[in-house]
């Protein structure tokens, strides 16, 4: 079965996430930059969700790129990753409306610990699809970042009840790691 229906679902739905995300900003009712003040967190955690939202469509593209074909394990795959992606409106809201406390900061790391699994699952469904010595599973290989990713998110979770912001700078540094594409892929479908 094609891809088409799959990517372009996809693009809807993320693009809906960040729809939903920037219309929970609120404006503020100052005009200096003290009105602003109270918006820090709200706009922080925006930026972060953002950020982590753009790598997943990114990366989510990519690999979609190199792949042929879906079917009906992949779409499921794909319909539970874009579950834990939907929810990062309300964690995002959560956090940033509290002031980065301690459950929403943890909470905000179960999802994106379940989207970081998510996006195995799925990436592992379409290796199995194409098989190992497809392009994709080459261009994947054992997937270091993306298991140290979701490693770091284990350890920021319960991490988030002694210290937020710890928790908070191992969201960052992930997402930092992330910030360039993937380029795995790329190398492969080129060579």
């Amino acid at each position: 079965m094609g891809k088409g229906r799959l990517e372009a679902f996809s693009d809807g739905v993320i693009a809906i996430i960040i729809t939903i995300m920037v219309l929970e900003l609120k404006v503020p009712h100052g005009t200096d930059f003290d009105a602003l003040r109270p918006l820090v967190p709200v706009l922080a955690s925006y930026v972060l969700s953002f950020i982590y939202i753009g790598i997943y469509w990114n990366n989510h593209h990519h690999m979609l790129h190199a792949a042929g074909k879906v079917n009906g394990r992949i779409l499921w795959s794909n319909l539970h990753l874009l579950f834990w992606l939907s929810l990062v409106p309300f964690a995002t809201g959560w956090m940033g409306e509290n002031h980065f406390a301690a459950l929403p900061v943890a909470l905000y790391g179960v999802d994106l610990l379940m989207s970081g699994l998510a996006y195995s699952i799925l990436a592992r469904a379409l290796m199995a699809l194409h098989g190992k010595d497809s392009k994709l599973a080459l261009a994947f290989g054992r997937d270091f970042k993306g298991w140290a990713s979701v490693a770091l998110y284990a350890v920021a979770i319960p991490l988030a009840f002694a210290s937020p912001a710890a928790a908070l700078a191992i969201y960052v540094f992930v997402a930092a790691m992330w910030f360039v594409p993937d380029r795995r892929i790329e190398r492969v479908l080129a060579g």
